[in-house]
This record gives C-alpha cells, sequence and structure tokens, in this order.
C-alpha cells in the first residue's frame, strides 16, 4: 500500500488521501503567515481605533442623542426625546443663519483670496531653481506652523491702536491710523489674519502637485512658442486641477467651522465681534455660557449638515476637474 501511493505521488504529482503534498504544505505555510501578518496589522491600527472612537466617535454619538433630546426646568431636569424639533427651531433661529450668511460672506472673500495667492506663489516658486526657492518655500509655510490661538493674539496686538505699530506708521506721513478693531473694519482683519496663516498650507499643496508634472511637456509647449504665462494658465494649471478642488474644499469646510480667530480676538475688539459672530460661536456660548448643551449640539449638526451639503455641491459641479466622475 505505501510503495503503490508513493507511485502514485510521484507520477501524477497529487497526494494520496490523507497526506499533504508539498504544495499543501507550502500554502498551509503561507496562510499561517498571512493570519500573523494581519493580526499584526491590526495590532499597530488598534492603538489609533481606540483613539478615534473614544474622543470622536463616540462624542459624536453622545452629541447626535443630546441634539434629539430636550433638558430644562420645563423637562424637570430629566432628558426627554423631542426627536427633530430641535432642528426645526435651530433652522428657523435668526441668529444661527444670520451666523450662515456671515460665514458665506468669509466664503466668498476669504477662500478666493487664499487660493489666488496659494497659486500664485506656487507658480513663481516653481520657476526658481536656486536657494532663494527653498528660503521663499519655508517663510511663507512658517506662519501655518504658528498654533492658532498664538497668531490670532499676535494680530491682536499689530491691530491695537494703543499699542501697536499702526499709529507710528500713519503718523509718519501725518495721517490718523485706522482702528482695525473697529466693528466696520473687523470683517477684513480676520480675513487677513486666517489668509496669512493658511497661504503657505496650500501654497506647499500646488507645489506639491507642480513638481510632479514631466517638465518635456514644459519643454514641448516652449517648442511651439508658448510664454511663461501660457505655459502657467494653459498647461501647469488644469494638470493640477483635482489638488486646487482639494484645497478649494479643505479651505470651504475650515471658513464654515470659523471659530479661533473671531473668539481670540473678541476680548481685544470691544463690542465687534458678539458671542454669536459665527454658527460655532454661537453653539459655544449656548453651551459653556447659558448651560443649553442640547440646542448646542443641535446648532453644531445643523452647521454639520450645511458643510455636508456645501461640499457635496462644490464636489459635484467640479467633479470632471477633481476626477471623481
Amino acid at each position: 500500500m505505501t510503495s503503490s501511493s508513493t507511485t502514485v505521488e510521484r507520477t501524477t504529482g497529487t497526494a494520496a488521501p490523507g497526506r499533504r503534498g508539498p504544495a499543501g504544505r507550502r500554502g498551509l505555510a503561507h496562510s499561517k503567515i498571512d493570519s500573523k501578518r494581519q493580526w499584526w496589522g491590526w495590532l499597530y491600527v488598534a492603538p489609533f481605533t481606540a483613539v478615534f472612537v473614544l474622543f470622536l466617535v463616540i462624542p459624536l454619538a453622545y452629541a447626535l442623542w443630546m441634539s434629539l433630546h430636550n433638558k430644562g426646568i420645563a423637562t424637570g431636569g430629566q432628558s426627554v426625546f423631542v426627536g427633530l424639533d430641535n432642528y426645526a427651531r435651530a433652522f428657523s433661529d435668526p441668529v444661527f443663519l444670520s451666523g450662515l450668511v456671515r460665514v458665506a460672506k468669509f466664503v466668498l472673500v476669504m477662500v478666493p483670496i487664499q487660493i489666488g495667492l496659494a497659486l500664485v506663489c506656487a507658480l513663481v516658486l516653481d520657476t526658481l531653481a536656486t536657494r532663494l526657492s527653498k528660503a521663499s518655500r519655508l517663510l511663507i509655510f512658517v506662519p501655518y506652523a504658528i498654533p492658532a490661538v498664538i497668531g490670532a493674539l499676535m494680530w491682536g496686538f499689530l491691530y491695537s491702536p494703543r499699542f501697536g505699530p499702526a499709529a507710528d506708521i500713519f503718523g509718519i506721513f501725518g495721517a490718523t491710523a485706522p482702528n482695525f478693531l473697529s466693528s466696520s473694519m473687523i470683517f477684513g482683519s480676520l480675513v487677513n489674519i486666517v489668509t496669512w496663516q493658511w497661504v503657505g498650507y496650500y501654497m506647499i499643496i500646488i507645489y506639491a502637485a507642480l513638481r510632479t508634472i514631466d517638465p518635456s511637456v514644459y519643454e514641448a509647449a516652449r517648442i511651439d512658442g508658448a510664454g511663461g504665462l501660457q505655459i502657467a494658465a494653459r498647461i501647469k494649471v488644469p494638470m493640477i486641477s483635482s489638488s486646487m478642488v482639494m484645497i478649494l474644499v479643505f479651505s470651504l469646510i475650515g471658513t464654515l467651522q470659523f471659530f479661533t480667530e473671531p473668539t481670540v480676538l473678541r476680548s481685544v475688539a470691544q463690542g465687534a465681534i458678539p458671542s454669536d459672530y459665527t454658527p460655532n460661536m454661537y453653539a459655544f456660548s449656548l453651551a459653556f455660557s447659558y448651560s443649553q448643551f442640547n440646542y448646542a449640539s443641535t446648532i453644531a449638526f445643523a452647521l454639520g449638515i450645511f458643510v455636508f451639503i456645501g461640499s457635496y455641491i462644490f464636489l459635484f459641479a467640479t467633479r470632471k476637474q477633481s476626477g471623481l466622475k
């Protein structure tokens, strides 16, 4: 019996029933190795997963639960399920809606300025091949490395009519310095702060995308008689359209969630920035000034709905440029 089964193995290359051939043993070994790799992969991902669930998923789920309930004197201090009543109240709240209009104005003004400056800086630096290019990239990017709170405090000092340098600079020309923290100028002051801080970040993304373009494309365009501006407008910008769409989405989402800069400047801009200046500030004020945590959660999720709708509309409108079609 042994000799016959051995003969079958040698002639057919398959193992007799109840025995594993070399191929079967190799398959089993590979299966064990893949299983060990999967376990190691899950082990490496576990810390991030734990932090992600603990500090993002669970708080979001709890905030969503709070937005569907109400708690106060009228409910006897007990959480009562109210369904979508809080959302109906939020979408008809004039304070919330005015905050949305205000951040929409910031989007219309600030986003084009940020992206335009970042694109120009990236295009200029892409044409330079000197040490000045490296130093310029670093200098433009440095404001992004500064924490937003520190940057806002610094600009608050520069804008101050008492301590800032504006009075001395305008005094040289015999003029009176404007109050950059007044109600009429706070909009432009905030635009300047956010633009200063984020242009470098967007510039780095655009510059990295430009460096992926094959230089032979530029050489072919120059042979055809294209100049620098034509190459930039007709070759470089269209070839990085997907990166442009990405940073536009980043800028859109960040602007709609405007919070840090106006909150920091509120203490030095007397009366120019109310507590409900933006939807995020309104939610913060409701939660920590008036203890309306349920309605504050509703405002936060209502803002998230607007952000999602705005991002989806923009991505749908630019699906050809972003390659999502």
